[in-house]
């Protein structure tokens, strides 16, 4: 696996494709004038009932629901969702834990005209009161009437509904109250008399809330066409006949829920769904079903491909055979170069192959995809000088860079034709290769806007079409490399840091728990100090701590001014596992952050030295 500095090729050529086949292609799915909607999609696939989703549950049982069967019971669901008086336009919340009672529910209310709010289920009585505060923000924000969820996850959304402007809460069994065969065709019981359009809202989603409370992204059909067609024509190059989609991602986040449910509706590609609390106890299973269902497409976070890495015991390859995929995807949150070798080197003797891996760059605000890596290219990664990256300089490493001085930046690829893509400056002056800046993106697949927060859109989505995404990055040799988030930047006298180098750096540490490290930076008068968060299942942090100091001071080049040594499972994340800095920032700075020795005043870092 090459992970070296090189330049990528442009996409078509790298994947033998032209233009005509992919204009052809996009013809006969999308249509000459306007892309078609979600709903126009599932239309088209109610003939076939040999095709189709898999989804497996908790206890591993597995339900083949046909593309036929989700065209008659989408119509179902949304008539009974308009008997409810729900009328189009309007906005009903899901939060539902079960993956195929979620799509069956999310497509009822698209065949309703209906604007579905997808929402995380929670299962657990751990800090209900903030889950159901954060059920009701979202359910005010979107203008919900009506909350859809499961049986198995009512008791912990039903305290929303008398705390917020919810109408009503409906479970999925009053949706299917006659579970069983319905007739083909189904066109008779589809509910909608009125024209869904490509500029209608298909669905609100919301954002993570990893750098402020969550924002409803307005989606629409055209956006969702627009996208789904480049990732999965152009990105991914799918292959009708014999493409099928394995995930375990969360069906509530946009890469789980757009990547595998609607850009597969879209291309008629099957997918397999895993419960993403499976993959979490073990990420085993995650191979094993590719493995038994011939998975050829898959994606993951990069935290998943290290925990793979990490739990994965020789016995639990025996048996394996990846030989299958051609693309395994790599995006949702900054990529390591060395996870994905790590990755590949662990994995090739079953069958697995570098050249799969697929790095690519996307936001809930692009709809999902904004840059892909070449279908036949090698991942590659750019070595340069870490120094020089506090200055926002991407300087080329040389032979003569000490390697503890150097940073790995995956490439992320180029953004999709008739998209474009650019790195400014803090003025909105565009900055030329190897300058490091904010990436600001516009193009067909661009949202337009927050649901009805005006300020939000404003910040974000400006003059002439372009998204601001808060994202720091570089071009060089015309790809992208992604740095981190504008928000999370560290400035200590006038040095730039990156809190991602830091906490990749400490996760890799003895005794730390990976992918459970959270830095910041908190005021000291006249300039900033570095505080690093990390979990660690041990009591005594007398030795962890000077540790921790002594790497980061060495590597990064500042001294952190405080180290704290948390429990397991104390660092809030995001419902799609991205950390929390600004939460973890004021837990901190009033006290609550639990700390395993709360008095570690002598076990702190060292004094910084001078000119650091």
């Amino acid at each position: 696996m090459s992970l070296s500095s090189e330049s990528a090729h442009p996409h078509a050529a790298s994947r033998g494709a032209d233009a005509s086949e992919f204009e052809r292609e996009s013809r006969v799915l999308f249509g000459d004038e306007v892309p078609p909607t979600l709903v126009h999609a599932l239309r088209r696939l109610r003939d076939f009932r040999h095709r189709g989703f898999y989804f497996i549950n908790q206890e591993g049982k597995e339900r083949f629901c046909s593309f036929g069967e989700m065209h008659d019971e989408a119509g179902r669901r949304g008539r009974i969702l308009r008997d409810l008086g729900l009328a189009k336009g309007d906005r009903v919340a899901i939060v539902v834990p079960e993956g195929d009672e979620f799509v069956l529910s999310f497509m009822g209310a698209l065949y309703a005209g209906v604007i579905p709010v997808p929402i995380y289920p929670r299962l657990t009585l751990r800090n209900l009161e903030a889950y159901v505060e954060t059920v009701g923000h979202i359910a005010d924000a979107s203008g919900a009437r009506v909350v859809v969820t499961s049986p198995n996850a009512r008791q912990y959304v039903e305290g929303a509904v008398g705390k917020s402007k919810l109408e009503a809460l409906v479970t999925t069994e009053q949706l299917c109250p006659h579970p069983g065969p319905h007739p083909a065709g189904g066109d008779t019981i589809v509910p909608i008399d009125e024209h869904i359009s490509p500029d209608d809202i298909c669905f609100l989603q919301f954002t993570s809330g990893s750098t402020a409370r969550p924002k409803g992204v307005r989606v629409l059909h055209r956006n969702l066409a627009t996208n789904c067609g480049l990732f999965m024509l152009d990105g991914l190059r799918r292959r009708e006949s014999w493409d099928k989609g394995v995930s375990w991602l969360p069906l509530f986040h946009d890469m789980g829920l757009i990547g595998f449910v609607m850009g597969p509706l879209f291309t008629n590609i099957e997918s397999v769904f895993l419960p993403t609390s499976s993959f979490a106890r073990g990420p085993r299973i995650w191979l094993e079903t590719i493995h038994r269902h011939r998975g050829t497409i898959t994606y993951a976070p990069n935290f998943a491909y290290a925990l793979a890495v990490k739990r994965l015991r020789d016995r639990d390859l025996v048996g394996l055979d990846l030989s299958s995929l051609r693309i395994s995807g790599c995006g949702a949150e900054p990529i390591q170069a060395g996870v994905l070798r790590e990755f590949a080197k662990r994995l090739e003797p079953v069958g697995f192959k570098s050249s799969t891996l697929l790095p690519s760059y996307g936001m809930a605000e692009a709809t999902l995809a904004i840059t892909f890596i070449g279908h036949d290219e090698e991942p590659s990664a750019d070595r340069v000088v870490a120094e020089d990256m506090g200055r926002r300089i991407a300087t080329p490493a040389t032979a003569e860079t000490p390697e503890g001085k150097v940073a790995e930046i995956v490439s992320c690829g180029r953004p999709f034709r008739d998209h474009e893509l650019r790195i400014v400056d803090d003025e909105g002056n565009v900055l030329g290769e190897r300058r490091v800046g904010q990436i600001i993106t516009r193009g067909p697949s661009i949202a337009d806007g927050y649901f009805d927060n005006p300020a939000a859109t404003a910040e974000s989505f400006r003059a002439d079409g372009w998204l601001y995404t808060g994202d720091l990055g570089y071009v060089a040799d015309g790809n992208l490399y992604v740095c981190g988030r504008v928000k999370d930047m560290i400035i200590v006298r006038g040095r730039n840091f990156y809190p991602q180098d830091i906490e990749w750096l400490v996760g890799e540490m003895p005794s730390v728990r990976r992918g459970n490290v959270i830095a910041f930076a908190v005021s000291l008068g006249d300039t900033e100090g570095v505080v690093v968060c990390a979990e660690a299942a041990m009591s005594d942090e007398a030795a962890l701590v000077p540790a921790i100091v002594s790497r980061v001071t060495d590597e990064v080049g500042i001294a952190p001014h405080d180290v704290a040594i948390v429990p397991l499972g104390t660092l809030p994340k995001t419902s799609s596992g991205k950390p929390q800095r600004r939460k973890t920032k004021q837990m901190y700075e009033d006290g609550t952050l639990r700390r395993i020795v709360e008095d570690a005043k002598s076990a702190r870092a060292v004094p910084q030295p001078d000119g650091v």
